[in-house]
């Protein structure tokens, strides 16, 4: 039925949550998974020499962070038998490097955490998941806390 998943990560519990979700749905359907964790290279914001400094100290942090997590689901799909690509994606905003990473790669499915905020902090801090929700046209496990 899912032929490749997408796994969108980020480092979070609720993220490993939904490894564990893709890894299960993997094995029934003997689908290839693509782990990615999107960057957005441009959420620094300074002036002059600072934002260059802060901007390169910014993106190697990012970076390394996004590697930690993308190695993590790998291990865990790898051990299970599960074939499986990882990359950083960079994008101006999280839930499109999502969603064109999605048709890049073909993907029939995503699998993805939600942090599961409301009120004030989704107003606030806004909801990635919601945004992919709303704009995407194949199928989403959203995975919750």
């Amino acid at each position: 039925m899912f032929k490749h998943i997408l796994l969108p990560v980020d480092g979070s519990s609720t993220s490993l949550m939904a490894v564990e979700k893709a890894r299960g749905l993997a094995q029934a359907f003997n689908s290839v998974v693509t782990a990615i964790y999107v960057i957005d290279p441009y959420a620094f914001s300074g002036v002059g020499t600072d934002f260059a400094y802060g901007q390169a100290q910014y993106l190697g942090a990012a970076t390394a962070e996004a590697n930690e997590a993308l190695a993590g689901a790998r291990q865990a799909l790898e051990a299970a038998g599960i074939a499986v690509a990882s990359s950083v994606v960079e994008s101006h905003t999280i839930y499109r490097g999502i969603l064109e990473t999605a048709s890049a790669v073909e993907a029939d499915l995503i699998v993805m955490g939600s942090h599961g905020r409301r009120g004030l902090e989704k107003l606030v801090l806004g909801s990635v998941a919601a945004q992919v929700l709303a704009h995407a046209h194949l199928p989403i496990l959203i995975v919750r806390d």
